[in-house]
């Protein structure tokens, strides 16, 4: 490395720091920023970013660059707004920007933003005592990390190390993180495939099917596959707010009992409020034993994990203290922003607001699906979890594409655009849902000349949108 190299990324540091430290920025740096941003991610990041990010296909003539957002919207460096209907797959609970949150961030900042690593943090005691008051159960004790995708794999290390058992049931088309454990329980083959092998004795199991976990952990016992845990999100959302029948949580919980194997609940996507209940686990009135979290636990702006157990569990932990840690997981800023998202959860009623506003959401698109039928399979979710089936890829990326255009952001890609989730903050007001669904109505008109589909027959219903609609009606049968 030359000092002429050196001399060029101090200069850079000092461009790009200016740029940071503007609360605005002029058109001309607004364009500036747009092209290096692209450059940047097209040279130094991810060039499949530039391609599938519609963001940048779908902007006219120059890319989307996030700058601020407020609440339920957020502009770009142009100063385009536009309603999130995304909510960053599950951060923005509490919408862009929450004051309470920013607040408690700002005010610990200012004393210390990381742990010594040898003293007592207080941050993180007095957040695993609040998790403790809000969870279900005897859950008690909490472990702090980044992200999702590392409480889940804590989350699998606890549950080997307290049954001395080595083997996970997971279910088709579920999502748990892209780190190599978590993708072992990921039901994708698109991303599970490249990086196999994996870790070993995971079985995976129709969605929503009680009896083909039951037949999985009867023929691990038989065959000498010790099972650890049975790991499930309460409601999948990476493979479209599919809700399962209202006897699977239960039978999961006595089947996990009957077989002496723990029960994992992956809230890192539905806790917090997200599905209409603080836990997606509570629409059954389930307890498991082991729960993850992330995603809205940073209240929108930093980002933090939380893997927790019962104080059973748990010993395996507190005899040895070391056998788990983190150097930044559960630091200062990322604890006193969950602290502050916790108590505006409860303060403002966000629950009940994902609950009541989900309901009419939901209501409001199930008739556009009755009225666009030849688009729409269907529409499935609860709370602000919801998502839209679409006929095909082509016409899901196509109602992304143009939400875009009039100023929504909602989720699809080119990999997989028929099933479009609606995750917007909680906080999000009824005249922003309302104006969601005019531009979505907009969009459907404009697409339905051009989506040539068979309508369905006349006299059929639209199909209810299941977890059980996903299989065939006896998923087993081939193995009989």
């Amino acid at each position: 490395m030359s000092d002429g190299s050196l001399l060029k990324a101090l200069n850079v540091s000092r461009r790009y720091l200016d740029v940071v430290q503007k609360p605005q920025l002029e058109r001309k740096e607004a364009r500036w920023l747009i092209e290096t941003t692209v450059e940047n991610f097209a040279k130094y990041y991810n060039s499949g970013f530039i391609e599938y990010r519609k963001s940048v296909a779908e902007a006219e003539d120059v890319a989307a660059v996030e700058w601020n957002g407020r609440g339920a919207t957020f502009k770009d460096v142009l100063g385009r707004e536009f309603i999130d209907c995304l909510g960053g797959f599950g951060i923005f609970n509490l919408g862009w920007s929450h004051p309470k949150v920013i607040a408690a961030v700002q005010a610990q900042l200012g004393k210390s933003a990381l742990p010594t690593q040898e003293l007592l943090d207080p941050l993180r005691g007095m957040l695993a005592h609040l998790l403790a008051e809000v969870t279900p159960g005897d859950i008690q004790y909490s472990f702090f990390v980044g992200s999702g995708t590392e409480a889940v794999e804590g989350a699998m290390k606890l549950a080997k190390l307290y049954t001395g058992k080595s083997g996970f049931i997971a279910a088709v088309h579920g999502f748990h993180g892209k780190t190599a454990g978590s993708l072992a329980l990921t039901g994708k083959a698109v991303f599970r495939r490249p990086a196999l092998p994996l870790h070993p004795n995971v079985y995976h199991v129709p969605y929503g099917d009680a009896q083909a976990v039951e037949q999985q952990l009867r023929i691990a016992r038989e065959v000498g596959n010790d099972i650890a845990a049975v790991v499930m999100e309460p409601i999948q959302g990476e493979a479209g707010a599919i809700v399962p029948p209202d006897d699977f949580w239960p039978s999961l919980r006595r089947i996990c009992d009957e077989y002496e194997v723990l029960l994992i609940a992956d809230e890192v996507q539905t806790g917090m409020g997200r599905t209409g209940k603080f836990w997606g686990v509570e629409h059954w009135n389930v307890a498991p034993d082991i729960i993850t979290s992330a995603k809205a636990l940073g209240g929108g702006v930093m980002p933090i994990g939380t893997f927790m157990a019962t104080p059973k569990i748990w010993q395996v932990f507190n005899e040895n203290p070391f056998i788990h840690t983190s150097t930044t997981g559960g630091n200062p800023l990322a604890c006193a922003a969950a602290l502050a998202a916790i108590n505006v959860t409860l303060e403002e009623g966000i629950v009940e607001q994902a609950a009541e506003k989900g309901a009419y959401f939901k209501r409001q698109l199930e008739g556009l699906a009755e009225r666009y039928s030849d688009i729409y399979r269907g529409i499935s979710g609860k709370g602000l979890l919801l998502g839209q089936h679409f006929v095909n890829d082509e016409t899901g990326y196509a109602v992304a594409s143009g939400l875009f255009k009039r100023g929504v952001l909602i989720s699809g890609t080119l990999n997989n655009s028929r099933v479009i989730r609606v995750e917007p903050p909680l906080i999000i007001s009824y005249r922003e849902i309302d104006t969601i669904l005019d531009r979505l109505e907009d969009t459907l008109r404009s697409l339905r000349s051009r989506v040539v589909t068979p309508l369905p027959a006349a006299d059929s219903e639209p199909m209810p949108f299941s977890a059980m609609s996903l299989y065939p009606s006896n998923p087993w049968a081939a193995f009989a």
